[in-house]
């Protein structure tokens, strides 16, 4: 260590990218400690990363081998490549903010240049789970080329899976610097997590037109989209071993070139950025809202909630109703809910994918219909599972004024409801259509209300039994904490519990034929109501029994 020659005071020691890597590994180990939750949720997530990884590796590397070289060869891995580069644009995206290593603002009061800033959470953003299994995944192209394609393949080759990694990891830091003062924006914040929770619902759609549309698709057709993708930084870098290896070395340089000024570029844009997302610039321009008028009762009841009477079941429909619009996370269950809600009763009915390729639908039976809609239904309920865990410490006010249990629960499910129900009808409609039946529309809606009632008696008692905290953040998907996931078994529970209750639902719609449809929609009703009736006045009576041991369930310890 360096002394200085007239004080003899060591020298600090300078700033390097080691020096934010280790940062990094400190902060992962340092956020173990005593959480024994997060050490379980973080090898969990480790071993599915590895998991897929694997998977990802033996698909490329059966791609390269020879009998399949001219087929798949072309195509897996600038499929595999493009979608893991769009994975890393999106996720830093959805999970912003959750390591504090690379979160710029964090730095914004040290005296760093910031050329050394850059340099070190690039570093820093290089050691970690995700890095590491993209470079193993995509270790498979060095692979396949050394035992296929020939020494100068593999090098280059090397060479482009080295900046491949590079290139996702400084997309990922570029795009989250340059759009880290939007997402402090709670309005962009709030239209980026409902636009999310869309693309995370439409997963399952879009995987099965993607299958179907593979299995419809020319071989010619597939190998242009791979070439395509190929000369586009997404596919570049993990097709420059088979360039080469086709003797396409100029391609392959092409390629190389292409990727390493993409890498440069894209740094360039991090620098640039990152200080406007250290001082949170742009953030603190634009109009402010004007003013509310009126006191804090014309407020709550304002707008399309001004009929609702003015006593206190009123106002505790009229602030559910508020916090079902406002808050993020129950506005992205509701877009959630409203995709599962159509998609899950198309596949069901129309058998599977090859639904989504124009096919003939495949024999369909009112047990089918029936069964679709219960899990619907059921499904519709499983949002107030942890309805408290969204309130958190600002349930104590309703303990403090003496709200009685079942008046709690009766204002959050018909809060809860008045957004639910007519989704609720609109899927009846939606499916009718689809399925060319509309006769059958009045017993899918029953079957789906009873569904939603014995859901709601099950998940309201296990919302008081079973409640645990949520973090602060409104972001949906970003979870810092274990406890969601572990928490998720009671979830589970709710589920096949109602289902099982909504079985005298299905087992009408196979025994009774055409009188089940004559008679499903008011049996429906009346079975849901007193089954979510039942389920007020046990878990109501819960409340009043446990007020302050469920208080102290969902507040916050993170």
């Amino acid at each position: 260590m360096a002394v200085t020659a007239d004080a003899g005071i060591p020298a600090p020691r300078p700033v390097t990218a080691r020096t934010f890597a280790r940062m990094k590994l400190r902060v992962l180990r340092n956020g173990f400690r005593g959480r024994p939750a997060r050490i379980v949720m973080f090898v969990i997530g480790a071993l599915f990363a590895v998991w897929m990884a694997l998977g990802a590796f033996a698909a490329i590397l059966v791609s390269l081998k020879p009998d399949y070289a001219d087929t798949l060869g072309p195509l897996v891995p600038a499929l595999i490549g493009s979608l893991l580069v769009v994975g890393w644009v999106f996720g830093p995206l959805i999970w912003f903010g959750i390591d504090e290593t690379l979160d710029p603002a964090r730095f914004a009061l040290l005296p760093l240049p910031r050329r050394t800033l850059v340099s070190g959470l690039f570093a820093a953003a290089l050691v970690g789970v995700p890095a590491a299994a993209s470079a193993l995944a995509m270790t498979s192209l060095v692979v396949g080329a050394a035992l296929w394609q020939g020494v100068l393949a593999t090098a280059l080759q090397l060479v482009g899976v080295i900046g491949g990694i590079l290139l996702c990891v400084a997309l990922s830091r570029a795009v989250t610097s340059a759009f880290a003062n939007m997402l402090r924006s709670r309005r962009v914040k709030d239209l980026a997590a409902v636009l999310l929770a869309l693309l995370v619902a439409l997963i399952g759609p879009l995987q099965f037109w993607g299958v179907s549309a593979a299995q419809h698709a020319k071989r010619s057709q597939l190998l242009a989209l791979a070439d395509v993708l190929g000369w586009t930084p997404l596919g570049a870098p993990w097709t420059i071993g088979s360039e080469a290896a086709a003797g396409n070395l100029g391609a392959a340089v092409a390629k190389l070139a292409m990727t390493l000024a993409c890498v440069g570029l894209l740094l360039w844009w991090w620098a640039a950025t990152i200080e406007s997302a250290m001082l949170g610039q742009a953030g603190s321009s634009g109009s402010k809202r004007a003013a509310a008028t009126g006191g804090p009762i014309a407020r709550l009841f304002g707008g399309a909630l001004g009929r609702l009477p003015r006593t206190i079941d009123g106002a505790l429909v009229a602030r559910e109703m508020r916090y079902w619009w406002r808050d993020t996370r129950r506005r992205a269950a509701l877009v959630t809910f409203a995709v599962i809600g159509i998609f899950i009763p198309v596949v069901v009915n129309l058998g599977g994918p090859m639904a989504f390729a124009g096919n003939e639908p495949a024999t369909q039976s009112p047990l089918s219909r029936a069964t679709s809609m219960i899990f619907v239904g059921t499904v519709a309920a499983l949002n107030l599972a942890n309805q408290f865990g969204f309130d958190g410490t600002a349930y104590a006010l309703h303990l403090i004024v003496g709200v009685r249990g079942r008046q709690e629960l009766r204002a959050r499910v018909l809060g809860y409801s008045i957004f639910v129900l007519p989704l609720m009808v609109v899927i009846s409609i939606v499916i009718s259509v689809i399925l060319g039946r509309l006769g059958d529309l009045p017993m899918m809606l029953g079957t789906m209300l009873a569904a939603f009632g014995v859901g709601l008696a099950v998940t309201l008692i296990i919302s008081v039994l079973g409640a645990y905290s949520l973090p602060e953040n409104q972001n949906p998907f970003a979870v810092k904490t274990g406890a969601g996931v572990t928490k998720s078994f009671l979830a589970l529970g709710a589920l096949v519990g109602s289902l099982i209750l909504a079985l005298p639902m299905a087992l009408g719609a196979a025994l009774l034929g055409e009188t089940w449809q004559i008679i499903a929609l008011p049996v429906g009703i009346v079975y849901g109501i007193v089954a979510a009736w039942l389920g007020m006045i046990i878990a109501g009576d819960a409340i009043d029994r446990r007020g302050p041991e469920l208080l102290a369930a969902v507040t916050p310890r993170d």
